[in-house]
């Protein structure tokens, strides 16, 4: 199996035990509000930057995946050249954006890390940090995604459009398809 899959799939294991976290933190808030009148601190800070985290660290096996948001109404008109021409199109479309979003992250982690920004009062502070360093990171590897799949598309080894769109054939994805 390749290693961009294996480590989009771990980032995706860590998003669901981040995600079963964030339950237990609302379950204790929601109790320590209703029973004892004492929610946990911070619980809204920890939800804003964990929801965007998430989301992000999910993004590379979406690519891989074949999940991120498409509209197969135009492309299953075309012959297959011009549905691979589109599909290649589409995710340099994907790297360009996901580029763009790593060269206007990083002057703003940089500020966040060096001025040591956070986000709420009083009991917790959340520094900001960490996640725009999750975005800056997660959309670079996003990049890498989107390019890796051009090439697996060029090459060949992608399965069928129509049924799997952006699945990966045989030993990519550890199996014998």
């Amino acid at each position: 199996m390749n290693a961009n899959i294996t480590l989009a799939r771990g980032l995706h294991i860590l998003s669901c035990f981040w995600i079963l976290a964030l339950a237990v933190t609302v379950c204790a808030d929601a109790l320590g509000r209703g029973l004892f009148n004492a929610p946990v601190p911070g619980t809204k800070e920890i939800l804003q930057n964990s929801v965007v985290a998430i989301t992000f660290l999910q993004l590379p096996l979406a690519v891989y995946s074949g999940s991120m948001l498409r509209t197969p109404i135009l492309v299953g008109l075309l012959p297959p050249v011009l549905r691979r021409l589109m599909r290649v199109l589409a995710c340099l479309l994907g790297a360009a954006i996901f580029a763009a979003l790593v060269a206007s992250s990083w002057p703003e982690f940089q500020t966040a890390y060096r001025i040591g920004e956070y986000e709420g009062e009083g009991a917790l502070r959340v520094p900001t940090w960490p996640v725009r360093g999750i975005i800056l990171v997660l959309s670079a590897l996003t990049v890498i995604a989107y390019l890796w799949m051009i090439a697996l598309d060029l090459a060949g080894r992608l399965m069928n459009d129509e049924e799997a769109p952006g699945a990966i054939r045989g030993s990519e994805r550890g199996g014998d398809a």
